[in-house]
């Protein structure tokens, strides 16, 4: 089994896509439970309603489902946000709180080592030789992390969330141009709303990589999945119209931040 696909770009902005694969080895599987098979919590078709929209642009996606293992959270099993309900390395829940899996399956220490090792380090070797591959080429590199989520989950938040999420760990994680163009273009979608640093300020990967002083700036996009699919029910099925309607904004936040980047040079 694959753990990820790598398109190589030749434009400083790179795409991680850590929660969009469903692929679930057949031993892990058989270990979930009705609800666990569901994979509700994957971030449905956010890879193909991002295709095509930047010319040149890098892709590293996780072909496994986060139930799996997490890509997006640290490897050492701190949480992201401390003090809030949320999801670990490995979950044993779904974002409703409730389990997934079988009784006497939820996985072990022997369990998150062996998926640490099999499925998310491969996953950010490949991000990391990216990101190196693309700094060398630019001097810059914009890693630009893609995420959706449903709009309403009360065991995560309260009340529906905005449309677009944009994570930064309060400014930490990228040069202020950067976070400055993205809140631009979202404030000019119309019909749509956004929030900078709200209740996702940026996981693991964009925490970990962002480093502006080495010229390494990384963004996170978390979209409510009501901008893009039917219903977030199963079959969590594709909306093309509203998928296309927001496709134009995304390429325009993917430009500004192109544009941007032969000013970051350190």
């Amino acid at each position: 089994m694959t753990t990820h696909e790598t398109r190589q770009g030749t434009s400083p902005v790179i795409l991680g896509f850590p929660h969009t694969g469903t692929d679930v080895p057949s031993a892990i599987w058989d270990r979930l439970n009705d609800n666990g098979k569901l994979l509700a919590d994957t971030d449905w078709h956010i890879h193909d309603l991002y295709d095509g929209l930047l010319d040149g642009v890098t892709t590293v996606r996780a072909t496994f489902h986060r139930y799996v293992i997490d890509a997006n959270r640290d490897p050492a099993g701190n949480s992201l946000y401390p003090g809030q309900n949320t999801t670990g390395l490995v979950p044993t829940t779904d974002f409703d709180g409730l389990s997934i899996w079988k009784d006497g399956e939820t996985p072990d220490e022997a369990d998150i080592a062996e998926r640490l090792r099999d499925f998310h380090a491969p996953y950010h070797v490949a991000l990391a030789a990216e990101i190196e591959r693309v700094t060398a080429i630019h001097g810059v590199a914009i890693l630009y992390d893609c995420h959706s989520i449903r709009s309403h989950i009360p065991f995560l938040f309260e009340g529906k969330l905005p449309d677009f999420n944009i994570g930064t760990d309060m400014g930490k994680t990228c040069d202020s141009r950067i976070e400055q163009a993205v809140v631009a273009a979202t404030a000019s979608a119309t019909g749509y709303d956004s929030i900078l640093n709200g209740r996702f300020k940026g996981g693991w990967t964009t925490r970990h990589y962002g480093r502006p002083e080495t010229g390494v700036h990384a963004i996170q996009m978390e979209l409510a999945q009501s901008t893009h699919l039917q219903t977030e029910k199963p079959p969590f099925a594709y909306d093309t119209g509203k998928a296309e309607r927001l496709r134009g904004h995304l390429k325009d936040i993917l430009e500004r931040i192109a544009a941007i980047a032969p000013n970051l040079k350190k």
